[in-house]
Order: C-alpha cells, then structure tokens, then sequence
C-alpha cells in the first residue's frame, strides 16, 4: 500500500474498519478478478466483514462486480475488480527546462500526461507556483469534464521537503524556505482535494514500485536525473524517509573534494559531476556561448546524436561520467543493498553509453559478492516518473482505506 508517512494503528472500531477496508482495497487492486470469497480465504476477514467492506466500497464505486466465473467448486462467484472512474489523482513534477502533469485513476491507468517547457531554476518561486497552479487548474478542468473528482495532487521538486510540504533547500532550483504547499494550495483557492509536496526521487521510486520493470519489489533505489540527482529508496517494501523526511540526498555526496564546484556550494559531488547541467556543460562547452542554457532538451539530443556517430570525446566523457554514477551506486549498493537501482531523466536517455561503465565501477567498488545483487538499469517509466508517483501518492488517503468525499 502506498503511503505519504507512516499507516495509522486502528486504535477504535472506527479506525479498524477503516485498516480493514484497506486490505480489501489492496487484495482486489493485486489479485482482480477476485471474489468475496477469495477475499476472505486469502486475508483472514470474515466473510460477513468482507461482504460489508465490499458493500461500502461499491457504493461509492471504487469497486464493480463485473461478472461470474464457473472455474471453481460449488455455486459460481461474482468477480470483483477495482472501478474507481469517477475519481483521478493528480500529480506534478518542476523539472530543469519543464513542467509535467499526470493524472491516474484508482487502477493506475493514465488519464493524461502533459508537459510544457519552464525554465524553472531561472525563475522566482512565486512564478514557479504560478506555473504550477495554472497547469493544474488545467489537469482538473480535463477531468472533472469526464465527470471524475480529483482525490488528491501532489508535486515533486528537486531538494529537501519537510512533512508540511516546504522546501527548506533546493540546490537545483536556488530555492530556501519556500513554503509550496501552501503557496500553492492559496494559488488554487482551497481546493477541496489535498494538496501535498514531496521530493521528486521520492515520488519516482514510488512510481517504480507501483508501475515500473521492478513493479511489487520491496527494496529498490531510484535517482533522478536532471538539474538535480536524487535518490528515493524503497526499503522492506516502504519508503525510506529519515527522521525529518531529508533521507535521499545522493546527489550531495561528495565523491572528489577536488571536483567541480555544486551549486549546494561544496564541490566534487555527485550532482556536480553527473547531473545534466553539468554534463553539458563539460560536454558541450559551447553552448555557454550563446548565455546560460534553459532548455536542456536540445542539448540533451545533441549529446545523444554524438554519441551515437561514435564522437571519441563524448564517448569519453560519457564513460568518465557513468565511472561516477557507479561510485555512488557503489555506496547505495553497500549501504541499503537493494534488488535494483533505477536511473531515470537524462541518466536513462544516455544510459546506453553510461551504464556498462557505471555497471563496471559498481562491481569493482562494492563489498558484496555479485554487487549483493544489485541490477543497475534505466528507468522505463520515461521523464514523468515522478509526476506519475505524485499522483500515486495522491491515491494515498482513498488506498489507506478512507472513503472520499461523496
């Protein structure tokens, strides 16, 4: 079950039907078509409890009987599987050069995925909340005109945010003590949905654990690529966050004191090393000639168009770069040793020049036999990875077992 902090313990009768309706909920998303019986069997619910929960949940269509099956001893069953259409979930991303938006349904399926350029490290936040408060005024006007209510929108951003959903610290955004949530839910006037902010690693590793190639994998550590290198880790099958919600900062680790200043002021990390800005800078120089870039995209093709023609330059640096990548798999691999880490912005698009170096130092600076196990790959859930978590996450209060609004 994806979760925005840690479940609530049912402490009355309340709360434990509430906990209940959860593990309904969750049972008929993994294994639909499923019975009420099966239900039952498989969850250790009672079948009157079962058959009440499933009552409720019809009701308020999050759940539809969708036919019989024979295949089975005794009488055939009504098969049950997740319904949920008049309900979406939103969630955005502040990327380098754009804004992205996706919206869900209860099933996870893609109601819509937008993208529209946005320079975002070279402008203010208030026009960052600007920005975001129009595209999501527009994600909701989409799907209340199919007749769905938002159930919830949660943004991601590259930085520190704290349970209220500031930002104390965005590096890549030159942002400090920036209030968003709230910035943003007053830009939309008190929506009558949540409004939450999470880091955007933390968000895209839980797209991964929902929607990605390792989909159901309890531990597993996503990084970002972009302006700014996150990691979002899944550990025993939840997220890891830290006492302050801080946990993930990969990108600030720092690899070679000597190194190229970061823009967290320190120098030799790892986002100086291999973040986009970075890369294209070493790769491309230039590309200063014409002012500092804000659309990375363009640049982002070009280094894949050398690399692809063999240019021995880009192929080295590209090399060099995925050295670094390893490195600081290396000490996720060693310290969290999960079944995979996932790479995804422009770390996936180059992925098949960084990767078999980045494989390589990772094998040969790891502790554990075999890297413990760790896969290195890309991401394949593309440049909205951590839109896509936001809406997930956003499903969050309804997958928990509380009821939305009728």
């Amino acid at each position: 079950m994806i979760s925005m902090q840690n479940d609530p313990q049912p402490t009355d009768l309340g709360d434990v039907r509430v906990a209940n309706r959860a593990v309904v909920l969750r049972h008929v998303r993994v294994h639909a078509p499923c019975s009420r019986a099966d239900i039952a069997a498989r969850t250790g619910l009672n079948k009157a409890t079962v058959s009440s929960l499933v009552g409720e949940l019809i009701e308020r269509r999050l759940v539809r009987e969708t036919g019989l099956t024979e295949n089975r001893i005794g009488r055939p069953a009504t098969m049950l599987v997740l319904d949920g259409e008049p309900y979406a979930a939103l969630g955005l991303q502040v990327g380098a050069d754009e804004l992205a938006a996706v919206a869900v349904d209860l099933g996870g399926n893609r109601l819509l995925t937008w993208r529209r350029a946005f320079a975002a490290p070279a402008a203010t936040p208030a026009e960052t909340v600007r920005a975001l408060a129009a595209l999501a005024r527009r994600a909701t006007a989409r799907v209340a005109g199919e007749g769905r209510a938002v159930l919830g929108l949660t943004v991601g951003v590259p930085g520190l945010v704290d349970a209220a959903g500031c930002v104390p610290l965005s590096p890549a955004l030159g942002w400090r003590d920036v209030p968003l949530a709230d910035q943003l839910r007053a830009a939309l006037r008190d929506p009558d949905f949540t409004v939450a902010v999470d880091n955007e690693a933390n968000l895209a590793a839980l797209a991964e654990q929902r929607h990605g190639a390792q989909a159901g994998a309890t531990d597993l550590v996503h990084l970002t690529g972009g302006a700014g290198i996150g990691g979002g880790a899944i550990v025993d099958g939840r997220l890891l966050r830290g006492s302050r919600g801080f946990a993930g900062e990969i990108g600030h680790l720092c690899l070679d004191p000597t190194g190229p200043a970061c823009a967290c002021g320190r120098s030799g990390c790892l986002e100086a090393l291999v973040g986009l800005p970075a890369v294209v800078r070493r790769l491309l120089p230039d590309t200063a000639e014409d002012g500092p870039v804000t659309d990375f995209l363009p640049e982002l093709d070009r280094l894949k168009a050398l690399a692809g023609q063999d240019d021995p330059t880009v192929r080295a640096g590209l090399a060099e770069t995925g050295r670094h990548l390893g490195h600081a798999v290396a000490v996720l691999a060693d310290l969290l040793n999960p079944e995979a880490v996932l790479v995804g912005g422009h770390l996936a698009t180059l992925g098949p020049w960084l990767l078999p170096a980045a494989r390589a130092e990772l094998a040969a600076r790891t502790l554990a036999p075999e890297a413990g196990g760790c896969r290195l790959e890309a991401s394949t859930l593309g440049g909205t990875a951590a839109a896509l978590g936001g809406a997930t996450a956003a499903l969050a209060t309804v997958e928990s077992g509380r009821l939305p609004a009728r």
